[in-house]
């Protein structure tokens, strides 16, 4: 009598479209770009706020929903969930912005309360892409800190946190860019230009791609 076989794993689909991960990446770039002046108070004009609101719409917010909207496309869950969901965040980013340069401020505990239900969010994320790379886990302890200056300043009143809030928005912007730059040259050179480390924590199954678990760390830092 002939064994059974294994029973062999279903084809995976083909994406429809290429990956868009470091179109996402990228946006989140542009946008943490845009904050920077304001972050590091070189300027608190009206034309920089409305300038940082339209920067946090375009890039923040259309970057990522188009992001999101292809990994969906994809069959990605994971990516597509995200950049979606962070993309109206941006959106909020933006109206935070333009409000500010019409001298109405929004809601201070409304914004700390969905900070805080988004470090809630990150901190398992970050442990969790530490057996993936080294550079993701930096990602996301990057906006783990974040959110952390954030909260102390707003539920702690700790003053003098405008500058680290400002370094950690350059880190995210200038970590997003290098994973992008890594996605897309290294295929492109067939070398490692932009190196990606291995795990911190020792190699466990992967996620469903790099860009997958790259894509999860895209929060808005407004």
């Amino acid at each position: 009598m002939q064994p059974e076989s294994p029973p062999t794993a279903p084809p995976s689909p083909t994406p429809s479209f290429a990956d868009p991960t470091p179109l996402g990446l990228i946006a989140l770039a542009m946008g943490c770009a845009a904050l920077l002046p304001l972050a590091f108070g070189v300027t608190t004009s009206r034309a920089a706020l409305e300038t940082g609101a339209v920067f946090c719409i375009l890039f923040g917010c259309g970057g990522q929903l188009l992001a999101g909207v292809l990994n969906l496309a994809n069959k990605n869950l994971l990516g597509g969930t995200v950049f979606t969901a962070f993309a109206f965040n941006w959106a909020v980013n933006a109206w935070v912005l333009w409000s500010l340069s019409r001298g109405a401020p929004p809601d201070h505990h409304v914004l700390l309360a969905t900070e805080a239900a988004s470090l809630v969010l990150f901190l398992p994320l970050t442990y969790a892409f530490g057996f993936h790379s080294k550079i993701l886990f930096a990602f996301l302890l990057d906006i783990d800190l974040l959110y952390v200056f954030k909260l102390a300043r707003g539920y702690g009143h700790v003053t003098g946190l405008e500058t680290p809030i400002a370094l950690a928005t350059l880190g995210l912007g200038a970590i997003s860019l290098y994973i992008a730059l890594a996605m897309l040259v290294n295929p492109t050179a067939g070398r490692a230009v932009f190196p990606i480390p291995g795990p911190l924590f020792g190699a466990k199954p992967p996620l469903p791609s790099a860009g997958d678990a790259a894509s999860v760390a895209t929060r808005a830092v407004a």
